[in-house]
C-alpha cells in the first residue's frame, strides 16, 4: 500500500468516526447513528478525500451579480478643463494636473497610456511638443540598468513597454522625434535600452523615407468636400493636362429657395486625351458607369465612380505604328540569340490583365443613379458623341439599366416568352433535378 493511499483510508476512516460521534453527542437515536457508521465505512476513499479536499480550500468569493464598471485611473484629470474644450491647452493643463496631483508620480504608466488615447480626441496626435512632455512624465534615472545583469534581464519592462508605445505612436503619425526626444530617453532610461533602440530605428529610416512617396498628401486634409474630391480626383489622374470640373455645388438643408434643397455636391475630371478617346468610341458600344470605389486620403475614405468601357475584341483593334524616331524605346525590336541551357525557364508567371479605357471619374455626394445621370449630363457639354452613346450603370447594390441620351436609341425590353416556351423550360428544369438528385 503506498503512502497515498494510506492518507485517504485514514481520511475515510476519521470521517466514518466522525460521522458516529456526531450524532451520539447530539442525541440523536442509534438507528440513526448505525447507518451514518455504515454509511461512513462503506462509501469508497476518493469520496472522503474530495470531501475533505473541499474542506481545506476555501471557497472562492461569489461575484456580485450586479455589473459595476471598472473606473479608469486618472480618467478625471481629462474632464477638469475649466472651458470644457478638448484642445492642446488642456491636454497640457491635464497633465499638469497630474504632476501635482502625484508628486512621486506614481502611476504614471497608466496615465501616459490613457493620455495616448486621449491625444486624437484633443486633436495633438502629431504635436512634438506634446510627446516630449509625456516622456518627460517618467521619473528621471530611476529605470536606468547599472550592472550587465539588469541589461540582460529587461529592467523595468513595463516602464520600458511604455516609452516604446510612446515612440510608435509617433511613428503611426508621421512624427520625427528630435534632440530633446533623444535627450530625455537617455535620462530616463539610459543609452542600451529598448526605448533607445527603438529611437534609433526611428531617426534611421524616417530621414530616408520620409520623401519617398512621389505623389504626397498634406498633413492636413481640407474639410469642405468639394475642394476633398478635387485632392482625391488629382491625386488619381497621372496627367496633368487634366481638367477638373464642379458640376454642382452641395446645399445644405437649410438653404431655400432651391429646386432641390439637399443637392450633393458633383465633381468630376477628365483629359484631353479621355475626350478624344470617348469622340471615336463606337455608338454602337454601351460604356458603363461604375462604382463606387474607395480610396484613402490618410484617415479620410472617399467614394469615386468611373465611366468606361469594354475592351475590344483583339480583331477589332487598330494597331497605332509609330515611327522609330518618335519611339522613346528604340530600336522598337531587338533580336538577340542567345545560348540557353535546358534548365532555363521559358515560362514566366505574369498576369497581364487588361482593362477596357476609362473616359472620365467624378465623386459626388450621393451614389444613385440619379445623382450621376446629371454628371451624364455635364460631360455631354464637353463631350457631343456621349449624347448618341448609351449610358449603363453599374452601381453597388442595383441592377443595371440602360439609360439612352435620346429616345431613339432606347432599347425596347425583351418580349415575354411563350407559354409553349415556359413549359419546355419547366421539364428540362425537372429533369436537371432528377439527373442530380
Amino acid at each position: 500500500m503506498s503512502w497515498v493511499q494510506a492518507i485517504l483510508l485514514a481520511r475515510g476512516l476519521s470521517g466514518g468516526w466522525g460521522g458516529i460521534c456526531g450524532p451520539t453527542l447530539t442525541g440523536a437515536p442509534f438507528s440513526q447513528v448505525t447507518s451514518q457508521v455504515l454509511r461512513g465505512l462503506h462509501c469508497s476513499a476518493a469520496t472522503h478525500s474530495s470531501n475533505s479536499d473541499s474542506s481545506l480550500v476555501p471557497d472562492p468569493p461569489e461575484l456580485s451579480r450586479r455589473s459595476v464598471k471598472a473606473l479608469v485611473p486618472h480618467e478625471e484629470l481629462f474632464g477638469q478643463a475649466p472651458s470644457g474644450e478638448r484642445d492642446k491647452a488642456s491636454f497640457v493643463q491635464a497633465m499638469q494636473n497630474f504632476r501635482q496631483h502625484s508628486v512621486r508620480k506614481r502611476g504614471h504608466v497608466d496615465f501616459i497610456y490613457l493620455a495616448l488615447r486621449k491625444m486624437r480626441q484633443y486633436g495633438v496626435e502629431r504635436d512634438l511638443a506634446v510627446y516630449n512632455m509625456l516622456l518627460d512624465i517618467f521619473p528621471k534615472e530611476v529605470f536606468r540598468p547599472r550592472s550587465i545583469i539588469q541589461h540582460i534581464f529587461v529592467h523595468y519592462p513595463r516602464q520600458q513597454e511604455c516609452g516604446v508605445a510612446v515612440l510608435e505612436q509617433m511613428e503611426n503619425h508621421g512624427v520625427m522625434p528630435n534632440k530633446e526626444t533623444e535627450f530625455l530617453l537617455i535620462q530616463i532610461f539610459g543609452r542600451k535600452s529598448y526605448p533607445m533602440l527603438k529611437f534609433l530605428r526611428m531617426k534611421l529610416w524616417f530621414s530616408r523615407f520620409k520623401n519617398i512617396n512621389p505623389f504626397p498628401v498634406p498633413q492636413d486634409l481640407p474639410q469642405d468636400p468639394v475642394d476633398l474630391a478635387k485632392l482625391g480626383l488629382r491625386h488619381m489622374e497621372p496627367n496633368l493636362s487634366a481638367r477638373v470640373t464642379v458640376y454642382q455645388m452641395p446645399l445644405s438643408k437649410d438653404s431655400t429657395g432651391a429646386a432641390d434643397p439637399t443637392q450633393p455636391h458633383i465633381v468630376g475630371i477628365q483629359s484631353p486625351d479621355q475626350q478624344a478617346a470617348l469622340a471615336c468610341h463606337n455608338p454602337a458600344r454601351p460604356i458603363f458607369v461604375e462604382g463606387p470605389f474607395s480610396l484613402w486620403l490618410r484617415d479620410k475614405c472617399v467614394y469615386y465612380h468611373i465611366l468606361r468601357a469594354d475592351l475590344l475584341a483583339p480583331e477589332e483593334r487598330e494597331v497605332e505604328e509609330i515611327p522609330e524616331e518618335w519611339n522613346l524605346y528604340y530600336p522598337m525590336q531587338l533580336d538577340l540569340d542567345y545560348g540557353r541551357s535546358s534548365w532555363d525557364d521559358y515560362e514566366f508567371d505574369i498576369e497581364e490583365v487588361e482593362e477596357g479605357p476609362v473616359f472620365a471619374m467624378c465623386m459626388a455626394g450621393a451614389h444613385d443613379q440619379a445623382t450621376l445621370a446629371k454628371w451624364i449630363q455635364g460631360l455631354q457639354e464637353t463631350n457631343p458623341a456621349l449624347a448618341r452613346i448609351p449610358v449603363v450603370f453599374r452601381l453597388a447594390g442595383s441592377t443595371g439599366e440602360l439609360l439612352a441620351a435620346s429616345p431613339g436609341l432606347e432599347e425596347p425590353p425583351p418580349p415575354p416568352p411563350a407559354q409553349g416556351q415556359e413549359e419546355e423550360d419547366d421539364k428540362l428544369q425537372r429533369r436537371q433535378q432528377q439527373g442530380q438528385s
